[in-house]
């Protein structure tokens, strides 16, 4: 049995990894404390409850299930929380991803796929930012992404790790069959907000900034559909077992969209106007932040077919309706 352990498989984006590795063959087992996940979203395979900073526990699990490779999602990821307690992300991310690998290496598993992030690339403003972009990241989130980074290339060197590193932009959409959807508590990603304000879970959406050097006044972002992200994640695996050597990919489509163009998508999906107020710019926030992601569709064959903002907002509408998880 292709077994994959997946950390973070009860999140957003690892639920929905855990789906598309099923469909692929293989056999998924999430690895989770649960802080941030749902045991609800665990529908593809067996659940390990653990923390990535118990190395008793972890080695259990390696011992138990033999994974060929990891597949590691699991991670603080709150851009502004990391602002205001950096130790937090430094202890967990950085801290429980050198157990993590550490206990890979112990147990032979020696195929890696991480993901990471656009924040390790920081302030690049309104440039297109590829895999040899400089990393310059300006919070403790990015910063402890860019770590694991460094660590997973020094465990190369040392213990012939090797790894696909997947950063990645603005992930959106859900599962068009419905079965996983995106869910945070708190919700800070610009869609499912959206949504919320459309269904009167939150009074309005705030808009942080009118006056960008953009067509429209408001900030740019590039989006990738969750379904094409994890499906990027499969073919990584695949060029791991092929032994085609660690590689580092950016995932996104190269075109931005604006804040205001979501919002016309929104309504263009729901025939409804979302509710907005106008905020100042956030501190830190750039104009416009779009991928490179040519390696990716060149090497691995990868196609981001799904990442339309109608198909994302039609997906994640689709969930926002009919499928919440409950603690």
């Amino acid at each position: 049995m292709n077994t994959i352990l997946v950390t973070g498989g009860a999140g957003y984006i690892g639920s929905h990894a855990c789906k598309a590795l099923k469909a692929a063959g293989y056999a998924p087992v999430t690895y989770d404390n649960l802080v941030t996940g749902w045991q609800d979203a665990v529908k593809f395979g067996p659940f390990e409850h653990g923390d990535l900073q118990d190395r008793a526990r972890l080695d259990m699990v390696f011992q138990k299930h033999k994974p060929i490779a990891v597949m590691h999602f699991a991670a603080l990821s709150l851009v502004g929380e990391s602002m205001q307690d950096p130790g937090l992300y430094w202890r967990n991310n950085v801290g429980g991803s050198l157990t993590l690998i550490e206990a890979a290496v112990a147990a032979g598993c020696l195929n890696f796929v991480f993901s990471s992030t656009c924040a390790t690339y920081g302030d690049q403003d309104n440039v297109v930012l590829d895999e040899n972009s400089a990393q310059y990241p300006i919070n403790a989130y990015g910063a402890s992404k860019r770590a694991i980074e460094d660590i997973l290339r020094d465990f190369e060197v040392a213990h012939g790790l090797h790894h696909v590193i997947f950063r990645y932009f603005n992930v959106a959409g859900a599962d068009p069959e419905g079965e996983v959807g995106e869910f945070h508590r708190p919700e800070t990603h610009l869609v499912p907000l959206m949504l919320d304000a459309l269904d009167g879970k939150r009074d309005a959406l705030t808009i942080f900034g009118t006056d960008y050097d953009t067509p429209d006044g408001t900030c740019i972002r590039d989006y990738v559909h969750v379904c094409d992200l994890v499906d990027a994640h499969v073919l990584g695996l695949h060029w791991l077992r092929d032994d085609k050597g660690s590689r580092v990919f950016n995932l996104g489509t190269g075109t931005g969209f604006s804040v205001q163009e979501v919002l016309d998508q929104s309504h263009s999906v729901t025939n409804r106007a979302v509710p907005c107020t106008e905020g100042p710019r956030r501190p830190g926030d750039c104009t416009k932040l779009v991928s490179g992601s040519q390696r990716a569709k060149d090497e691995l064959g990868w196609t981001p077919n799904r990442s339309t903002m109608k198909q994302m907002i039609t997906d994640a509408w689709r969930w926002h309706q009919t499928g919440h998880y409950d603690r």
